[in-house]
């Protein structure tokens, strides 16, 4: 079970309110690794004590884009300390997702930084949302995304909730980035509103979904809630429970 991880996003409010006791209930509800997206207010060296002493491992970590473009050394070496290998684009703000342009100067921008993340031993990686299946040209924003970067720098951290909120089928998108998706987002859409919902409690096509994900060679299943309507620590133990056989 080594293999599933928490995106720590889905606990935020209960980070903001307890960050370490927060992730000991992590560690207690039998998960053995995260996904960051926030230092919780602590140096690197304290969080990494931190992990260490709940016996977590921190795997990846969302960082935002204008650190990626700004702050790129500051982050390796953060990376480096706390012990996380990915690095993870995971969001684009608004202003920047207007037009092709856009879409291809983001391209230039992970294309540049991937070398310099290479070079330090880290993968960098893009996490999706549905915004990019915009279409250029007849292409998704997203594929060719993918199809102007290296894959052997950039990766896909495709989110399925996302992929299927924009109309498109997670398994084709599974196969289609084959041997670059060390990294999946495992979260399930209500049957009653499309809205978010644990792993296995909604319309997703797990069942196809998972054999998948093994065949394209998925190292990491990173549980994910953006919302959720009860108990988040409830919402990440159900996922977990619904998973830990199956992967």
């Amino acid at each position: 079970m080594a293999n599933i991880a928490v995106q720590l996003y889905t606990l935020r409010e209960l980070l903001e309110q307890d960050f370490a006791g927060t992730l000991r209930k992590v560690a207690g509800a039998g998960y053995k690794a995260v996904e960051l997206h926030t230092y919780g207010g602590l140096t690197p060296h304290a969080l990494r004590s931190l992990l260490d002493e709940l016996g977590l491992q921190a795997i990846s970590a969302h960082v935002a884009l204008d650190r990626i473009e700004h702050e790129l050394d500051a982050v390796i070496e953060e990376a480096k300390a706390i012990g996380f290998g990915y690095i993870v684009c995971p969001w684009l703000p608004p202003e920047r997702r207007q037009t092709k342009e856009d879409y291809t100067a983001l391209t230039a921008v992970l294309a540049a930084a991937s070398k310099k993340v290479a070079e330090a031993g880290l993968v960098l990686a893009y996490h999706n949302h549905d915004f990019e299946f915009a279409q250029y040209d007849g292409t998704f924003a997203l594929d060719a995304l993918f199809a102007n970067t290296d894959p052997e720098l950039v990766q896909a951290e495709l989110d399925l909730y996302w992929i299927h909120r924009a109309g498109q089928d997670p398994v084709a998108y599974v196969n289609k980035y084959a041997g670059r998706l060390d990294l999946l987002h495992m979260k399930d859409a209500s049957k009653d509103d499309g809205s978010f919902a644990e792993v296995g409690q909604g319309v997703l096509d797990w069942e196809n979904i998972i054999p998948a994900a093994k065949d394209a060679g998925v190292k990491w299943y990173i549980v994910e809630q953006d919302v959720c309507k009860g108990d988040p620590l409830e919402c990440i133990q159900t996922s977990l429970n619904f998973l830990k056989d199956r992967v």
